[in-house]
């Protein structure tokens, strides 16, 4: 026989319910019926039910008397014993049938209770229309659970199952009521209830029609009745919490829709249980709104910029970089892949963590570059993100910027360990169920690199216009944003010593609109969610016995050299003593006045001086210098000194072995590739080669533009003092 779906959230309130596969609405058995439904029940169907074996013989032979003197059948004596076999038989009502009834109903009587076979009966009773059982008949009726049934309730409920197909809500009203009342006189009659108990349940209305059941968190309701059809289940789902997420997201969503934005997930993780206490799967379930349907939590899109966290951490973790070591932030082109900041802007240099507190792309695939793409690859693998199929080469390093799919389940989910790390606490799948198999355990993240990673994630900017950190009550969040290519996917996921709360916002067409950003839609969200949960009165505690002092560049975030003159000593991890020291402090000669440099075997010609100066490669130093204006390139030369070593021309683009594409004009014909050109001394004069050919000169803005064959090509650019640089790279056919 099959049952109905049944999901309630943790305190066993009813969340929703999915209909049996016979297109009845039949709940999984119940454990006990109420007292006043059962006072009801045996009042007006077996007042010696608890008397007699099974079968009462009188009522049998009154029943044989009346039908005989009736000359139809106008009553079957039938205990209720009797009528639960019936029930579970559901044979044809004959003379023979209700021999074997009689003899099944002692057989019954003998394995079972009382209790037992009341509880039977109440699960199995035909309540009108398609509704079987008391369960099922509480709620499409009275919209509540059977425990809360009220006297004049219990008794409708009571007389349904005698005449199920002629009387129940909607159909034989005023006969209904005839035996309603019937069974309330009785119970008075017995001193069940008093006559104020009475008189009022006599003015209780009858239910005008069946109701529908609550619709809570109805994707999650639907994803259990595919896992686990026909069973009661108890999920970790908060009633209370997840009606107030819903709530907010249906009057949000109101809001995204004018910017044709349609849907919304999301996901709320405790911590500390491991347990998701709030599963929005979309919005608007019942509705007309496009995609509504669609359980975004579960389904795969791209994830933009939410995990560069992960790769952060394993760089740290792995000791290529330190908190705050300068990354290169300038145009890049690998193999035809030339990623972009969302701002379109280049700062030349950024400390990791504000290249990470900003999500800026290149940066980040800099970093992916040297880390390895096949490594990151089986880190996010291990990490419980479950959406990668193809290949490492396949995402290349794209994966790090929105090249690969994942669920907001997986990726919520891996916050949450994060989290959980520095709780030390087990790292394994979140439930959604209060009885879950064996949860699967997860690569585990080290506390050291999340503590970084996460004092590094409370630096992002909040949606806020005002200053979080000035205000006592605003707690720290580490909180990341995401937006995919095409702006088809917003992403927002942050996390507190409490919890860890996931947000979606697109369409789940796939369709983008052009203010779909992470920072604009999904992290407002998040914000607004967080502040329906408790807030976290301190932040997680720094990890012990982890970290180890360093004395660190404070320009450049390595590891001092012996020309650092500003210094601070921080915590690290152990392995961050394998990382590079300053690169970018070393000792210059200049005149007195420091105007020049002055070659070592110039010294002698007069007063110099030894000085300790920080100088950038000369990209980062041409975009650096433009946001850092106390940054002081190297002075130039003296007249009639040079110094070797030192390359004082780099080229911006093309890049070493950049593959480009032309683009076509509105005419037909090939475009132009414009090549940029960084110089330490921009006033210098720059001669420009392609291949073999000459082609122009240029002074303080060392830009041209080129319309090269298909093929390979070699650029060289030459400065008046002979000093040289040159470049490959391939125009496609």
């Amino acid at each position: 026989m099959p049952y109905s779906t049944i999901v309630t959230d943790r305190h066993g309130e009813l969340l929703g319910a999915r209909i049996a596969a016979d297109g009845q609405w039949r709940f999984p058995l119940c454990d006990t019926i109420p007292v006043k439904f059962a006072r009801c029940l045996l009042a007006f169907e077996d007042q010696y039910f608890y008397y007699h074996p099974g079968v009462n013989p009188l009522a049998i032979l009154r029943a044989t008397w009346q039908n005989i003197s009736s000359g139809r059948i106008v009553s079957g004596g039938s205990t209720l014993t009797m009528q639960t076999i019936r029930l579970s038989r559901n044979r044809p009502r004959t003379v023979y049938e209700k021999i074997l009834e009689i003899i099944l109903a002692t057989r019954l009587e003998l394995r079972y209770s009382k209790n037992e076979i009341l509880t039977l009966y109440a699960s199995h009773a035909p309540f009108g229309g398609n509704v079987i059982g008391l369960d099922a008949a509480a709620w499409r009726y009275f919209s509540h659970p059977a425990s809360e049934l009220s006297w004049a309730e219990a008794a409708t409920l009571a007389v349904l199952p005698n005449a199920p197909s002629s009387i129940y809500p909607g159909k034989g009203r005023e006969a209904l009521r005839r035996k309603r009342n019937r069974v309330l006189q009785h119970l008075l009659k017995r001193g069940d209830i008093d006559s104020v108990s009475y008189q009022l349940a006599l003015d209780e209305p009858l239910p005008e029609a069946p109701r529908p059941l609550p619709s809570i968190a109805p994707h999650l309701v639907d994803h259990f009745s595919q896992e686990n059809t026909g069973q009661r289940i108890v999920s970790t789902i908060d009633k209370d919490l997840q009606q107030q997420i819903e709530h907010l997201a249906e009057r949000r969503s109101k809001d995204f829709q004018q910017s044709n934005i349609r849907n919304l997930a999301i996901l709320v993780i405790d911590l500390r249980s491991n347990q998701v206490v709030a599963y929005c799967g979309n919005i608007d379930f019942g509705g007309k709104v496009s995609g509504n349907q669609v359980d975004v939590i579960t389904s795969p899109r791209s994830t933009g910029s939410i995990l560069k966290p992960v790769l952060y951490y394993a760089a740290l973790e792995e000791g290529l970089i330190l908190p705050h070591t300068l990354l290169p932030d300038v145009p890049i082109n690998i193999n035809g892949f030339a990623p972009q900041n969302f701002d379109h802007r280049f700062e030349g240099a950024v400390p990791a963590d504000e290249a990470l507190a900003c999500s800026l792309n290149i940066p980040a695939v800099n970093l992916l570059q040297r880390y390895g793409v096949p490594k990151f690859y089986n880190l996010l693998r291990e990490s419980g993100i479950s959406t990668l199929s193809r290949p490492a080469s396949y995402y290349g390093l794209s994966l790090i910027l929105g090249g690969a799919e994942a669920t907001l389940w997986d990726v919520t989910a891996l916050y949450a360990m994060m989290g959980r790390s520095l709780l030390n606490l087990p790292q394994t799948e979140s439930t959604l169920c209060l009885s879950p198999e064996q949860s699967r355990t997860i690569s585990s993240f080290h506390p050291g690199g999340v503590w970084q990673i996460f004092n590094a994630l409370t630096q992002v900017n909040r949606p806020e216009e005002i200053d979080w950190r000035s205000i006592p009550s605003m707690h720290p969040v580490a909180w990341k944003t995401g937006t995919s290519y095409g702006f088809r996917d917003a992403w927002a996921v942050g996390v507190t010593p409490y919890y860890a709360v996931g947000v979606w916002v697109g369409n789940a067409t796939g369709e983008g609109a052009p203010g779909l950003v992470g920072a604009r839609t999904a992290g407002p969200v998040l914000f607004e969610v967080l502040s329906l949960l408790p807030a976290s009165p301190h932040w997680f505690a720094s990890p012990k016995g982890i970290f180890v002092d360093a004395e660190i560049c404070r320009k450049s975030g390595h590891l001092k050299n012996r020309f650092c003159d500003e210094t601070d000593t921080v915590l690290i991890l152990p392995a961050g003593r394998r990382t590079e020291v300053c690169p970018y402090h070393h000792s210059v000669l200049l005149t007195a006045d420091e105007r020049y440099r002055v070659y070592q075997s110039g010294r002698n010609r007069e007063e110099t001086i030894r000085k300790s100066w920080f100088t950038l490669p000369p990209v980062w130093e041409w975009y650096y210098k433009q946001y850092h204006p106390e940054y002081k390139p190297l002075p130039p030369f003296k007249s009639g000194y040079d110094e070797s070593g030192l390359q004082p021309l780099q080229f911006i683009y093309p890049t070493m072995n950049a593959h480009i594409t032309l683009p076509r004009q509105m005419n037909g014909d090939l475009g132009f590739v414009t090549a940029e050109l960084a110089h330490s001394h921009p006033q210098s004069t720059v001669y420009w080669h392609l291949d073999s050919d000459y082609l122009t000169a240029t002074q303080d803005f060392h830009k041209i533009s080129l319309r090269p064959s298909a093929g390979k090509h070699s650029l060289t650019a030459v400065d008046g003092e002979g000093n040289s640089v040159s470049v490959t790279f391939y125009v496609e056919p």
